[in-house]
């Protein structure tokens, strides 16, 4: 059984990644629905939380309904983090977790997120006083290392451990590579086999299928995966990797009810939360794989993807369930 602190997540628990304008409360909830074991906010600022900046403090809502969820800051200034862990605290997660993966050019180009990897000394220095700053557990999540040259994972994996915090996640490629190619998994397992750690080692990146899940388990024999691309649109994800691995079988795929049913929810959620503009624009990237599969499809996606009025959004959702009532997915 994997532990974080003193949190019990499960024997390989699924970890609903921290992805920006997707892992917001509305998302965590239909995730944590279909089987997400641990959820995580979207990425925040520490700068713009000690500056009270709106959109960063709205990412702080959390529901109890999602525990045990931990939220996210990334930044490379200590005064600011340790400022920013005082306000997260206040918000009552479970966990805290410092983002050092981030491969964004605008995030990197401050030292913050993956960019953080050109400096290991101050991603353990950081790490360390976040750690002697609350007494929630304090996570991490980075990637292999800046570039192929520059891959020290195991060493960088220990000092974390050392300098106290309660689990790693590890998207297996590197800055430089960003999302391309494929996610290398061995570096990962050799941290988890390395015989001086002892906090659990979460696998990320590529796990878009029951088998990948199943494989990073028992050929990696790493602690936990965290999923991120894989659930966008398809909450199911969870669930199907956990029955796949009870029972060695897929699940049916979601019929189309179902799939207009959750994008509705997943819409009113997300208007109800974030108002009726924001609400309407942040749930567009999820259409293409909620209803992925159906024939002739862009017309209906066009809709949905391109009118501002929630009205609107649901009509279509109406017209696909009506027009492929019965349709089998495979």
């Amino acid at each position: 059984m994997a532990k974080i602190g003193d949190i019990d997540v499960g024997e390989f628990p699924l970890l609903l990644a921290p992805m920006e304008d997707v892992s917001d409360p509305p998302f965590r909830a239909l995730c944590k629905e279909q089987g997400a074991d641990v959820v995580y906010t979207e990425f925040i600022s520490s700068e713009g939380l000690i500056r009270d900046a709106a959109k960063s403090v709205m990412k702080l809502d959390i529901y109890e309904k999602e525990r045990p969820v931990g939220i996210q800051i990334f930044g490379a200034n200590l005064d600011s983090m340790l400022k920013s862990v005082e306000i997260v605290e206040a918000s009552g997660p479970d966990i805290i977790d410092i983002n050092f993966g981030c491969p964004v050019k605008k995030v990197v180009s401050k030292g913050a997120g993956a960019g953080i990897l050109k400096d290991i000394d101050l991603m353990v220095s950081l790490t360390e006083a976040m750690v002697k700053h609350t007494k929630l557990p304090i996570t991490v999540k980075t990637r292999l290392g800046w570039d192929h040259d520059s891959i020290k994972i195991v060493e960088v994996a220990e000092r974390l451990q050392d300098a106290g915090a309660k689990a790693i996640a590890i998207h297996g490629r590197t800055r430089a590579q960003m999302y391309k190619g494929n996610a290398d998994w061995r570096p990962i397992s050799d941290v988890k086999n390395n015989p001086r750690m002892h906090i659990p080692i979460f696998g990320n990146g590529d796990v878009d299928t029951p088998e990948r899940a199943m494989e990073m388990k028992e050929q990696y024999g790493l602690d936990g995966a965290m999923i991120g691309r894989a659930s966008i649109g398809y909450p199911w994800f969870f669930k199907e990797v956990k029955h796949y691995f009870k029972t060695g079988e897929h699940l049916p795929p979601p019929t189309i009810e179902e799939r207009v049913y959750a994008a509705r929810r997943h819409l009113q959620m997300a208007i109800d939360w974030k108002g009726e503009k924001l609400g309407v624009f942040e749930t567009r990237r999820h259409y293409t794989n909620y209803f992925k599969g159906i024939p002739h499809f862009k017309d209906y996606r066009t809709k949905m993807v391109t009118s501002d009025l929630p009205e609107d959004v649901f009509a279509a959702f109406n017209e696909v369930e009506s027009a492929f009532k019965g349709f089998e997915f495979v």
